[in-house]
């Protein structure tokens, strides 16, 4: 057996994990109501990349399917799918930083507390 790639994996299995690729591009669109056109777009101008299962469908994560909101309501309010990109990189490269500073946090954390 595997391990778990994360927590919510190891907590509640697979169904917990929010990057396991589950939906089917009919769910994500019947669920953000837009069509399967729309998401192949999305897809092909990798704004959104899911996976593709054994047979080559796209196959979106929870996660996925968040960030297409978000893709969503960014395109509501005017901005074009290449300034989403440039937004989605910008979000993940902010998302980096803090985590690398959290980790330089807790390693002065641990020479303090061990000084």
């Amino acid at each position: 057996m595997t391990e778990p790639t994360n927590r919510k994996q190891a907590e509640g299995g697979p169904l917990q994990d929010d990057d396991a690729p589950f939906y089917t591009i009919g769910q994500v669109s019947a669920l953000l109501g837009i069509p399967p056109a729309a998401l192949r777009r999305l897809d092909d101008q990798d704004i959104v990349s899911p996976e593709r299962s054994d047979g080559g469908q796209r196959r979106y994560s929870r996660l996925e399917v968040e960030q297409l909101r978000e893709v969503l309501d960014l395109t509501d309010e005017g901005v074009t799918l290449a300034g989403v990109r440039k937004v989605l990189a910008l979000r993940r490269r902010v998302e980096s930083l803090e985590d690398e500073l959290a980790g330089l946090r807790g390693r002065d954390e641990q020479q303090t507390s061990s000084a």
